[in-house]
């Protein structure tokens, strides 16, 4: 298998994670994290709306799980796939739990397409590569990937207003 391959895989896997937490009443993102052996150490959808959450995108809610189960070192040395480009408050918790690679569908711009005024997501521009380079931490960011965009989108449509 290719490493394109490889993301795509467990983009779909993330992919599946939104669909979960879309059929659970919340927003439809979803995330996971794989070690460096290729082994999904968790999955994460978003709990925004049925926890009553602020903070409670995928992304965020999955790291502050993992950040009580794996070291820092072992975090490093993690990929996180999510559905779309991560906003700027879960690229800073990303960044905090010292997740070492992130790999995304769709960009933040393209969600903020599907998205449009809904006040559930008012999508900031700011790209999580500036996020992470505003750091002192080489993340490494890969994304997007327009031949899953119409995957990662099709769990969006008729949900926004």
């Amino acid at each position: 298998m290719t490493e394109k391959e490889k993301h795509l895989h467990y983009l779909r896997m993330s992919i599946e994670a939104s669909k979960r937490a879309r059929a659970s009443g919340n927003t439809p993102f979803g995330c996971v994290l794989v070690d460096r052996t290729g082994r999904v150490l968790w999955e994460q959808g978003n709990v925004e709306i049925t926890e009553h959450i602020c903070t409670g995108h995928a992304e965020t809610t999955l790291m502050q799980a993992v950040s009580k189960r794996y070291s820092k070192e072992e975090l490093w040395h993690c990929t996180l796939y999510t559905t779309a480009e991560p906003c700027a408050m879960c690229a800073g918790s990303i960044y905090w739990g010292n997740v070492g690679r992130v790999v995304y569908g769709i960009t933040e711009q393209r969600l903020a397409e599907l998205t449009g005024d809904d006040e559930q997501n008012l999508t900031m521009d700011m790209p999580c590569r500036e996020v992470f380079a505003s750091g002192r931490k080489p993340i490494v960011v890969i994304g997007p990937f327009p031949e899953i965009e119409d995957e990662v989108v099709a769990v969006h449509e008729g949900y926004w207003r």
